[in-house]
């Protein structure tokens, strides 16, 4: 027995497509510092034999975010071999960002209509388009922590992703009670 799905409004679907954009072009900020942060000359580092070697991870992240946003866009999944030709970590930083841009651009040009028609994810789930913006946010999050924790022991510096790191401390602003 399925699960009643809930009744989704066009005004609904277009004000989360809004919030959500909002929230992937930010982080895709984020992700493009951790990305470019990969040494070249380290790429191939491991944490442990089961784990992707950074680069993997890197181009995984690179690649499956690109694709499965235009999945959206085109209404249909097909995840493709991932392709990303770049051949460094700052080439691969640039490339994702400009890809990615686009990708959800074309996201935020689809219609209520687009947005509410159910998209068929290999047999596992069938959604209304505009509910996969979730599990792309989480998809890009989770590879990039996986990412970000392989950065120091490959001797690279870990980027602010939600405040400050070590390597790159929170430049707030000062509080009224802290400048008395």
């Amino acid at each position: 027995m399925s699960a009643a799905q809930p009744s989704l409004t066009p005004e609904f679907v277009v004000a989360y497509r809004d919030m959500m954009l909002m929230g992937l072009s930010n982080e895709m900020q984020t992700t493009r510092k951790v990305l470019a942060a990969v040494p070249d000359n380290k790429r191939e580092y491991r944490p442990d034999p089961n784990a992707r070697c950074a680069w993997e991870l890197a181009t995984h992240i690179a690649n499956v975010d690109v694709q499965f946003a235009d999945g959206i866009a085109d209404l249909k999944f097909v995840m493709e071999s991932e392709a990303n030709q770049a051949q460094t970590a700052s080439e691969l930083a640039a490339s994702y960002e400009k890809e990615f841009t686009r990708a959800i651009n074309r996201i935020r040009a689809m219609t209520p209509e687009q947005l509410l028609t159910p998209i068929d994810f290999y047999g596992v789930f069938n959604l209304p388009a505009v509910m996969y913006l979730g599990f792309l946010n989480n998809h890009s999050i989770h590879h990039r922590g996986q990412l970000s924790s392989y950065l120091r022991p490959m001797g690279s510096k870990c980027p602010s992703i939600y405040g400050g790191s070590y390597d790159e401390p929170w430049q707030g602003q000062e509080t009224a009670s802290s400048a008395a």
